[in-house]
């Protein structure tokens, strides 16, 4: 009994801990609290500040945060709130000389006049939204970077057209419906490409709290802009010249703070220009650059308005690649051509490459799939390296994507690259090509 009862006292004595840790990744784990039990006693201690201010962080960054985003998404987002709260602010400016020109606080004003007029600038700006969806919504997936870069300068566009509206009463009917499609523009390109983003950022399958999470941010965004729009607007009132030269230091800064977050993001997506940058450089080294080398190189710009140098000409092959070619709007020869290929380079493939002048037509097949595409791509940027190099044609390209495509794909998986799909504009024009011969009795 006496060693038993020992025994008892001896377990009572011992102390026990228990640690209390938050967070969804087990290498990003925050210990918020610890208790210790020692015989009958209990005690805890909780690390109330620690765990407040996670509280609040949670709500505005992703849930797991840092190891549930990419890299690239925390410098982007605080240089993408840096431009919003330029934006709002300069919305103050920019509204303010809007509803002057439209006659708010004048006694000649009507009412009627006003609303129309308002209606009006709404009304173009829901039909330039349209057409602009109808004439580059299949693009803005396939370039991210740049049509989000785009969207924010139509922005600064529209509220540009609104400061000046009240210097031109003659022409601000015109002035101001001109500012509302360039608005327009900027809400289809901004929230189609933001679509893009939250996916690329997205990875533990949480693109839907990464979108939440960035409406959070946007809205404290807002309110600060909003807040200190109204100051400078009180501030500047009356006073043109302050006015102007707030508004456009304000767009300087957003212009520079645009271009900086965009040149933050390293997209894992293989679009037209990278996989030309990718090419090229895997034809010289036999390596595959990682995602953050080829986002330094890519433009976010259109590739003319950078291709007065040499190297922009000469380096880029995508440009002289033409996917998706309709076969009816090929000339006889061309399709005399295209029918040769066919029966001999080509008869077992997905696609057709045809060299027109010095560009490279792709023609798909109707069987083909999203990996068809990428591979026919490729093949079409090969063959213009190598009539670019040595005038060879079919057979050498054909010879190099048998050696070597399999291989540029594991490394190009293997690099952190997802090669499913090219980011391209949609493939719409396809064909089917199949050969008969005919026996006829000769008497």
């Amino acid at each position: 009994m006496e060693g038993e009862t020992s025994k008892t006292r001896l377990l009572r004595s011992e102390t026990s801990v228990i640690e209390e840790w938050n967070g969804t990744a087990s290498t990003k784990l925050v210990k918020t609290a610890t208790i210790t039990i020692s015989g009958n006693s209990v005690q805890k201690s909780a690390l109330r500040f620690n765990h407040f201010s996670r509280r609040i962080l949670d709500a505005f960054v992703p849930e797991g945060f840092p190891s549930s985003v990419t890299p690239d998404y925390a410098p982007f987002q605080l240089w993408d709130s840096l431009q919003g709260l330029s934006t709002y602010m300069r919305t103050m400016l920019s509204t303010q000389a809007l509803l002057s020109a439209i006659g708010v606080g004048e006694k000649s004003a009507t009412v009627i006049g006003a609303t129309f007029q308002w209606f009006l600038r709404d009304l173009t700006g829901m039909l330039g939204g349209i057409l602009f969806t109808f004439y580059q919504g299949a693009n803005l997936d396939s370039n991210a970077k740049m049509w989000r870069l785009v969207a924010d300068l139509m922005n600064d566009l529209g509220m540009l057209m609104d400061l000046v509206s009240p210097l031109f009463p003659s022409a601000i009917l015109f002035i101001v419906c001109l500012g509302s499609i360039s608005r327009s523009f900027t809400g289809v390109a901004s929230g189609a490409t933001r679509a893009a983003l939250t996916q690329h950022f997205a990875l533990q399958n949480n693109a839907a709290d990464i979108s939440a999470k960035e409406g959070s941010q946007e809205t404290v965004a807002t309110m600060i802009g909003m807040a200190l729009g109204m100051l400078l607007a009180h501030i500047t009132m009356g006073h043109s010249l302050a006015i102007w030269f707030c508004f456009l230091s304000l767009t300087i800064f957003h212009m520079y703070a645009n271009y900086k977050a965009v040149r933050c993001l390293s997209l894992s997506t293989i679009n037209c220009e990278r996989s030309s940058i990718l090419l090229s450089h895997f034809m010289e080294t036999g390596q595959v650059l990682s995602p953050k080398q080829v986002s330094v190189m890519e433009h976010v710009l259109p590739l003319w308005m950078t291709s007065w140098t040499e190297k922009s000409r000469t380096e880029y092959l995508h440009p002289r690649v033409r996917l998706g070619v309709r076969p009816s709007s090929l000339n006889s020869n061309e399709v005399v051509e295209l029918s040769h290929l066919a029966g001999s380079y080509y008869s077992k493939g997905k696609y057709i490459l045809l060299q027109r002048n010095d560009k490279i037509s792709v023609i798909m097949h109707r069987d083909s799939i999203a990996a068809d595409v990428l591979q026919a791509f490729i093949h079409a940027l090969v063959l213009v390296k190598l009539v670019g190099e040595s005038g060879s044609g079919h057979l050498e390209s054909q010879s190099w994507m048998s050696k070597n495509y399999e291989t540029l794909i594991v490394k190009l998986q293997s690099s952190g690259w997802r090669t499913e799909r090219l980011l391209s504009p949609s493939v719409v024009w396809k064909a089917n090509w199949f050969f008969s011969s005919s026996d006829e009795k000769l008497d």
